[in-house]
């Protein structure tokens, strides 16, 4: 792969996230009764910010679970050496039950991986909502899936690929575009 471009850099992505915090205080009126849940891996992280930031925005605390989708995917590539799926396991800190669970992915692409997160959480309860926040929307749906939240909106063509790199687990925050 070549890297065609960076779209967003580690000012870019501080700044989008802070918009979205805004936007998920402004929509719920406040944050009672909101759960942040990120899909693994990137989303964890990136909900894990949002929540910071709405901290220092409302001045309390929103709970932050991880989630994880490896058995709830249609495409289950990634085996063990027996050749059973990685499950890492979920840990949602509260129940979701009738609260509002803003769902929190790096990249939204075909739909299914939030199809995957949709079908894993209500299986762990009923939310009274599901919204979705991503820092990335590429296009390309396969679902009719569309984010409550976007940090920016990345026109791509089908031999492109985006990259999220975050400082947690990459050592650097940046948004890359490369071409397969």
């Amino acid at each position: 792969m070549t890297e065609k471009a960076t779209v967003l850099d580690e000012q870019a992505i501080r700044r989008a996230l802070t918009r979205i915090a805004h936007e998920i205080i402004e929509r719920n009126k406040g944050i009672e009764d909101c759960v942040l849940v990120g899909i693994r891996t990137r989303g964890i992280y990136i909900a894990n910010r949002l929540a910071e930031r709405i901290e220092q925005i409302e001045g309390n605390d929103i709970e932050v679970g991880e989630l994880d989708i490896t058995l709830y995917r249609d495409d289950l590539s990634v085996k063990t050496s027996n050749q059973e799926p990685q499950v890492n396991g979920s840990d949602i800190p509260v129940r979701i039950a009738n609260k509002k669970v803003i769902l929190v992915d790096d990249v939204l692409y075909t739909g299914r991986t939030v199809r995957a997160a949709m079908d894993a959480l209500i299986d762990i309860g009923r939310p009274a909502a599901i919204q979705l926040a991503v820092l990335v929307d590429r296009g390309h749906r396969e679902l009719p899936i569309r984010a409550d939240f976007v940090g920016k909106n990345i026109p791509t063509s089908s031999a492109e690929q985006i990259v999220v790199e975050l400082a947690e687990v990459d050592k650097q925050d940046r948004v890359s575009i490369y071409e397969k």
